[in-house]
């Protein structure tokens, strides 16, 4: 009877770690983080989506063509709060868009 007792006692022990676990996790910023990491995750890959895009549109299309998709690799870059890609993508966007006789803000 005493080994029920003593199981028992680590069944609820355990179970109130587990639930102050899942309470801290929902509740306490666990939720959040993984959100933000994802986020992250997926503003990195639009970027370098819009990069392949870019580097299609320089082979196969026309100057408006790819003043247009390094506008658009710009943008990616400022969703994304990466400073460094933006600036230098804000000249080559400058660069490429001056080609197409189409001046950029």
């Amino acid at each position: 009877m005493a080994e029920k007792k003593e199981v028992g006692k680590a069944q609820a022990i355990g179970s109130v770690l587990a639930l102050a676990a899942l309470g801290w996790y929902f509740f306490g910023g666990g939720v959040e983080h993984e959100a933000a990491k994802e986020m992250t995750k997926i503003e990195d890959q639009v970027a370098n989506d819009s990069v392949t895009q870019y580097q299609i549109a320089k082979r196969n299309g026309n100057a408006t063509d790819v003043c247009v998709a390094a506008g658009m690799v710009t943008a990616a870059y400022l969703q994304a709060k990466d400073e460094a890609n933006y600036a230098a993508w804000k000249k080559t966007q400058s660069s490429d868009c001056a080609a197409a006789g189409m001046p950029t803000m």
